[in-house]
């Protein structure tokens, strides 16, 4: 069996990133001890939570310059503790951190990389399933090259659970390279109302129909935001969009404050994975649905009681009024 490393970084405040729990989880599925690896400015913590989910070890390397997210001592970092561990399977959280330098690690080590894994599998070796063509096809792979680093997505497992562990953790000398950039602070852009919660146990994918003419035949966008936003806030709910709402914008038409393209959901947008996913004012047309795949329980309000919706994509339609439904719901949240 080919030697497992689960390979990581800290956050700012030297905690463990839950992606990177749930990646441990992935590597200990193939049923052989695992090596765990953190890189960072501080990461006793990070180790401490690796040693207590049932990581065999823990190699770290640690350091004022690790701290800040640069490509070039984070890949220093990572290949360290990759050759230092001798192993052959390398998994990774797909964080915006580690994706950075993944593949420049991979070239480091003189492997191969594979990113988007969804499922880690032993069957007289390690293989892996993942998704292509725009999340329409699942794929089966291995290789024989190794190392091999794999990009273990967000939200394919649950999360490593403390089992009480002690592992040694040890100490691996990481000579930073020299950088010609400075860390200065951190900007961000003024924004809105959070929607995008990964961790909400329910989905809103809200349709372009919440901007169309209604029955009085004049269209009430504001009433819409208003309904929309309602059960975000009271459900705790995330917020997902159709392509066809968000490219309102390119049409001259009525588009929601709190909406972007970062919310778009389905062929070319985000597959999230929430317990529940809940559709209004929108048909469930195959691009639609492609998101909507890691999805455990879908629902959906639609008036055409013919939509995509109804052929097999959703476990529940209501055909109904989205304004009505949804007024009703709030009504009812509100009264909790």
């Amino acid at each position: 069996m080919d030697t497992i490393l689960l390979l990581t970084h800290a956050e700012a405040d030297g905690s463990l990133p839950k992606a990177a729990l749930e990646a441990l989880s992935a590597a200990k599925s193939l049923g052989a001890p695992v090596t765990a690896a953190v890189f960072g400015g501080s990461v006793d913590a990070a180790a401490q939570a690796l040693a207590a989910a049932g990581a065999a070890k823990v190699l770290t390397a640690a350091g004022d310059a690790f701290a800040q997210a640069r490509y070039a001592t984070d890949a220093a970092a990572a290949a360290a503790l990759a050759k230092a561990s001798g192993a052959q399977i390398v998994v990774a959280p797909a964080t915006s951190r580690m994706a950075r330098v993944a593949a420049g690690v991979a070239q480091r080590l003189g492997g191969r990389i594979d990113t988007h894994v969804t499922q880690l599998v032993n069957e007289g070796g390690v293989a892996i399933s993942r998704w292509y063509y725009k999340q329409r096809i699942e794929a089966t792979q291995r290789r024989k090259e190794r190392p091999w680093v794999l990009l273990v997505d967000p939200g394919a497992y649950p999360a490593a659970a403390p089992a009480g562990g002690a592992a040694p953790i040890e100490k691996v000398e990481v000579a930073a390279p020299a950088s010609r950039t400075t860390v200065a602070g951190l900007r961000a852009p003024s924004s809105g109302e959070q929607t995008i919660k990964p961790e909400a146990k329910v989905l809103f994918v809200a349709g372009a129909g919440w901007t169309k003419k209604q029955a009085d035949g004049k269209p009430h966008a504001e009433e819409a935001e208003q309904l929309i936003l309602g059960f975000i806030r009271s459900a705790g709910a995330s917020l997902g969009s159709s392509k066809s709402l968000v490219d309102q914008a390119g049409e001259g038409q009525k588009v929601f404050e709190f909406m972007t393209h970062l919310n778009q959901v389905g062929q070319t947008g985000a597959t999230p994975r929430h317990a529940k996913g809940l559709s209004t004012c929108c048909h469930g047309e195959e691009p639609h649905v492609v998101g909507w795949r890691f999805i455990r329980e879908r629902r959906a309000v639609n008036l055409d009681p013919n939509c995509g919706w109804a052929r097999g994509k959703a476990d529940v339609l209501y055909v109904a009024d989205a304004f009505k439904v949804m007024e009703k719901v709030n009504a009812l949240l509100g009264a909790k």
